[in-house]
Order: C-alpha cells, then structure tokens, then sequence
C-alpha cells in the first residue's frame, strides 16, 4: 500500500510539473528570433475556404448543435448528411493561387494563412488519413493537376516572397473517434468521455498527429503552424473564464502538444505554433479576433480579421470599405500587432472581385506609407484623436487618419508625444509639399498641413515623417 501511495505521489508531482512548464512562454532562441522578423511583418493574407462556400453558408458552425438553425428546410441530421455530401460536388476550376498571391503581393501583405483544415474535417491537403479530403477520388476536383490545394497554395505564395503559415483545426467533426457516430452532438466537443474510453481519445491524437506530421513533412518549409480550436486543451489549462465561455460540456481534450511540437520542430525548426487561446509555450503569439487592444500588449500578437462579415464566402457579402481598413492595419501596428485579413474565396475558387478592388487601393497606398508600417515599433501615445504613431530607428511616423468626404483639418495638435524625444526635419510620405512645425505653447508639437496635399491615395491617410534630432 505504502508503494502504491508513493507511486501515485511521483505521478501528481510529475504531471504538475509538466503542467507549470506547459504555461511558461517561449524560450528557444531560435524561435524568439523567427517571433521577431514575424513581427516586422505586419500584414497577412487569410483564407477560409472549403466545399462550405457552394452554399455560401459560415464555414463548419452550420453543422454544430450549438449554432443550428434550419437553414435548408430539413431536420439536423438530414443537413448534416447533406452537408457531408458537399465533398462530390467541389470542383473550384478556377483555381489560380499565382493570381491569389500577386493580389495579396500588390495589397502589401507579407505572410499567409491558409486553412487546410477546418472543424467540419475537410482537408484541403493530400493527407492519407481520411477519404475526406481535395485529393480522394470522391471530390471531382482530385483529378485536376492542382488537385493538392495546400500544396499550389504554399508554391505560390512562397514564389512570392510570402512566409507560409498552415491554419489546422485540432477538433474534427467528420471523424468518428472525435464525433462518434454512436452519441450525439450537443455542442463542439468530442461527444465521450476520454477517460472512459482512452483507446478511442488515443486513435484521434494518432490521427491528430499523422495530419500535422503531413502537413510539416510534405510542403517544404513552413513559417507558422497555426492551431484553431482552442477547447482541445488539457484540463489544467482551463481558467475560469474559458469556462464560462465556452459552457457546461467541457471536456478533458489533451492531444500532447509537446509530442506534436517536437515533430513538427524537427520537420522545421524555427516553426512558429499559434495554439490558439492556449496560453503558454505552443502559442507564440496571441490571435485577437475580430478586435483591436485599446493599447499595445505585453507579449506578440496578431488581430485576425475578416474583410466582411464572414470568414468564409457568401454571396454579397458586406466588406469594409478601404478606408476602414487602411485605418485598422495603422491602429493595430501603431499598437505593436500584425494584422491578419480574411477573404473567403467562392466556390469557383476566384476572390470576390470587390475584395480584389479593396486589396489594390490598400495597395497603392501601402506604396507610399509602408515605411510607416514594416518594421516599426510602438510610440507612445501610439494613438492620439486621429493621429496613430510608429517609429523605426529615429524617425517618428504620425499617420493622420481621414474619414472619407470630410474636409482635412490642416492644424494638427499632439499633445502627449514622449517629451524627451526634440522632432527636427518633418515630410509629408507622397507629395513635395511641406508642413510646418512649432512648439506648442500648451506643450507638445503644432503641425500645420499645407493646401493641395488631397488625392485618391491620400485621403484615406497621411503619414507626417519626423525625424528625432539626436
């Protein structure tokens, strides 16, 4: 008995301290030197895409009881066999990810993600592990010289210059050992008890890790592994917060992260993991979603956003216009984030036209401001009224935010610019107009704008260049 009770004591002790060092951040020099050139980045091309958009329905949610309304005139289980069926009929032959990366290329972006597999267990890639896939004979698509997705995709994108990154969900709906056939469905977690049935929990991590070992293996280098599904977690990770968000049917979900990121390490060893809402070692950087932090964060992150209301296609969809999203890529880099922006390409695999219009007018103005954008770093107080503010080296950028059809006011007051820093030299980024600069007599700088500086490129934003006299 006595052996016992100290073996079940070694065992407390060895899980606890796996756990303390499961929430300890990054400290492999190599991937905090990869973390920092990701942070010079500043802006990366998402897409959602998946035998979804023929319906031009949300990508996977339709099928989870959580979300479930009658969108088709059939009862739950009919849709979802309806749904499942989608893969027969997938055929996006005008697929052209070369036009995908010349677009994002024009827009200014530096990176990608690409989902290769979303919760519904549909694999854009060519995996062996699952008939659910682009490239099984039951999808038309497989017998198109493209057929492998992710791979087009990744060559791409990476002729272009672009960091690749791999968007993997961790759940999977379409897979028996997640969503066994035999229960239902009441919400996004595996339907068992893993404890009760360790067998099955271990066929699904096997499956979990043969995928990735795939996608890490087959597709040359890769930049980011990025992990959605945030509930497939070990339980000590769970704080009381994601508790409450995610409801009562939470459910132990531990697939070996560490196991996972010793593979996938050893597949590419300055690979950035995003373990979404993981905190701790496998989430290199936080992913905000949908929002922007009312200040810069203590640690790297990433504002993932989508250009409409929706992550995947659906018809007439209702996209930022420019000038909104102009203004968002400077409010999150003047915050110290990287902004990731989602298109959902249709179902014939083009990019809706009016995201297209919206990539080359940020475009052309990233042509002439991206010095105040690449490689910068926060400035207090980052943001003022309507002024966003960067640095790089000894220069000082203050991007002045324009709403669209309103006159500019030509005084510019900052206020609360870091009083140690003396502005010399001031330049206006795309004109040979010159602005004048004063001290202020309340304190800070006065700016005045000259006349003529409004154009179509200009009036979304302008960035005041001000050097830092030494």
């Amino acid at each position: 008995m006595k052996k016992i009770f100290l073996a079940l004591l070694l065992m407390f002790f060895a899980i606890d301290n796996n756990a303390q060092d499961l929430t300890k951040p990054e400290t492999d020099s190599i991937i905090i030197k990869k973390l920092e050139q990701w942070q010079d980045l500043k802006f990366g091309f998402m897409m959602h895409w998946g035998p979804y958009c023929q319906w031009g329905v949300v990508e996977s949610w339709s099928i989870c009881n959580e979300e479930w309304i009658d969108r088709r005139g059939v009862n739950y289980v009919d849709y979802m066999k309806e749904y499942k069926k989608l893969n027969t009929t997938f055929n996006p032959t005008k697929f052209d990810p070369q036009k995908w990366a010349e677009i994002a290329k024009e827009a200014g972006m530096r990176y990608v993600v690409f989902t290769t597999k979303h919760h519904d267990g549909f694999s854009m890639f060519d995996t062996k592990q699952t008939n659910y896939s682009i490239t099984d004979k039951s999808c038309p698509f497989s017998l198109n010289p493209k057929a492998d997705i992710t791979a087009e995709v990744v060559k791409a994108f990476r002729d272009k210059g672009f960091w690749t990154g791999l968007y993997f969900s961790k759940p999977d709906w379409n897979n028996q050992d997640y969503w066994a056939p035999e229960w239902a469905t009441p919400d996004r977690n595996v339907n068992y008890d893993v404890n009760k049935h360790p067998e099955r929990w271990q066929k699904f991590c096997d499956f979990t890790f043969n995928q990735i070992n795939e996608l890490t293996t087959n597709y040359g280098k890769i930049d980011i592994l990025w992990l959605d599904g945030g509930w497939v977690r070990p339980e000590y990770s769970l704080n009381e917060e994601y508790r409450t968000w995610i409801g009562c049917y939470q459910r132990i979900q531990d697939i070996n992260m560490p196991k996972i990121a010793k593979m996938a390490r050893e597949n590419n060893p300055d690979l950035l993991i995003v373990d979404r809402t993981v905190h701790g070692k496998y989430e290199n950087y936080q992913t905000p979603e949908q929002q922007i932090p009312d200040k810069p964060l203590d640690y790297p992150w990433e504002t993932c956003m989508t250009m409409g209301d929706s992550w995947s296609y659906i018809p007439n969809d209702n996209y930022k216009s420019t000038n909104k999203l102009i203004h968002l890529l400077v409010d999150i880099v003047s915050k110290g984030g990287n902004f990731l922006l989602n298109v959902g390409p249709d179902s014939e695999g083009n990019i809706p036209e009016k995201a297209i219009e919206r990539m080359r007018e940020i475009g052309a103005w990233m042509k002439i401001n991206q010095d105040a954008i690449y490689a910068t770093k926060p400035v207090f107080p980052y943001k003022e009224g309507n002024v966003c503010f960067t640095q790089k080296e000894n220069t000082i950028f203050g991007v002045i935010l324009l709403e669209n059809n309103k006159p500019i006011s030509r005084v510019l007051i900052i206020k609360n610019i870091d009083k140690h820093l003396k502005i010399g030299k001031i330049n206006i980024k795309g004109t040979s107009l010159k602005a004048r600069l004063s001290k202020n007599k309340a304190g800070g700088y006065k700016i005045i704008l000259p006349k003529g500086i409004e154009n179509d490129t200009l009036r979304h934003a302008i960035v005041i260049e001000m050097a830092i006299v030494i």
